[in-house]
């Protein structure tokens, strides 16, 4: 990177994302305000997962990959559910990502919310894609929403893949994530960590997802107390990683004053070690200093050209790779058949 001009960065790293909740927005209010966080879960993306067919999945990641090149971000660690539509649906996200262009490393969140049977298709389905080259990591959803056998039985999937287990970890007061512990690698990846204790013991990257945990009001992780290396993530809140670093800045500030934004950059360059294909991605940006300093007071800042292995797929602002109006309403049709789908009794 030392060869890159002020107005240039590496690609971005979005290091936690859901594809599939790219079409939430505009979605039925659920059927009463969640109160605390475990309802949000049941009464928002519990019901929405369900809804997810592979074309909605398809839509969904074509979407979210097109807004994150238009956000310079070229690279997307992502962690999926879709309980009625497992088999296959990796493939899915996989391939609609390749066709825009951004770089994805795929897991199926494993539960066993619905059942023993959902959580042996849910390994399978990471087994499967992994089996067949597919860039990823095997997923958990949470250590609350699992029994021992099925954590167990995901920590030994990865083991055998080479990989490291995407695993959501003491979002909310209610998240308990002891069962973790003795299974946990360095290629782990730890999503929140709010309400875990200053020695947990568990290893791993630490993704921070700041918008998210203030939108879900369970608090704030307060990074910078761990010490596991810090990735930054959106949680499925867009692919914007300049907006999560602004975001992700102001939230350690008003919890610490003497924060610096290079702290904050550091959690976002630490995507490149989670994702090094994109360190070679090349961002063109509309700023004349990408300094991290300018950065966290400055909005509106925008990738004018993006090279990926060295090829153009933003120019002057505009994708190159697909018909991105076409996208854009193709995600729009498919949002509508989700949200009747929600709205069915």
């Amino acid at each position: 990177m030392d060869d890159l001009a002020a107005n240039q960065t590496a690609g971005l790293v979005c290091a936690h994302n859901h594809i599939y909740s790219a079409l939430a927005r505009g979605m039925p209010a659920p059927p009463r305000t969640p109160r605390e966080f475990l309802e949000i879960l049941e009464l928002v993306w519990w019901r929405l997962d369900v809804a997810l067919d592979l074309d909605i999945i398809e839509w969904s990641a074509k979407l979210t990959a097109l807004t994150a090149l238009e956000n310079g971000c070229t690279a997307i660690i992502d962690h999926h559910e879709s309980p009625r539509a497992i088999e296959g649906s990796l493939s899915v996200i996989a391939d609609a990502c390749a066709e825009v262009g951004v770089r994805v490393n795929c897991a199926y969140g494993v539960t066993d919310r619905h059942g023993a049977d959902g959580a042996s298709r849910g390994l399978a389905e990471n087994d499967r894609f992994l089996s067949s080259g597919g860039r990823g990591m095997v997923g958990l959803h949470a250590a609350f929403t699992c029994e021992a056998d099925t954590i167990a039985a995901a920590a030994e999937l990865a083991r055998r893949h080479g990989v490291g287990v995407h695993v959501h970890v003491a979002e909310g007061p209610n998240d308990t994530w002891e069962m973790l512990r003795g299974h946990t690698t360095d290629d782990w990846l730890l999503i929140h960590g709010v309400h875990l204790p200053d020695d947990h013991r568990l290893r791993g990257t630490m993704v921070h997802n700041a918008r998210s945990n203030m939108n879900n009001a369970v608090g704030y992780a307060r990074p910078t107390r761990f010490g596991n290396r810090i990735a930054l993530g959106t949680d499925g809140i867009g692919a914007d990683m300049l907006d999560e670093f602004r975001v992700s800045f102001v939230r350690a500030r008003e919890a610490d004053v003497t924060t610096t934004p290079d702290v904050i950059w550091s959690w976002l360059e630490n995507g490149w070690d989670l994702f090094p294909d994109a360190r070679q991605d090349v961002v063109t940006w509309n700023y004349e200093s990408m300094d991290p300093w300018r950065l966290a007071y400055t909005t509106g800042v925008r990738p004018h050209r993006v090279e990926i292995d060295g090829a153009v797929l933003l120019d002057d602002g505009v994708v190159t790779t697909v018909d991105a109006d076409e996208i854009r309403a193709k995600a729009a049709e498919a949002a509508q058949r989700l949200f009747a789908k929600l709205e069915a009794p």
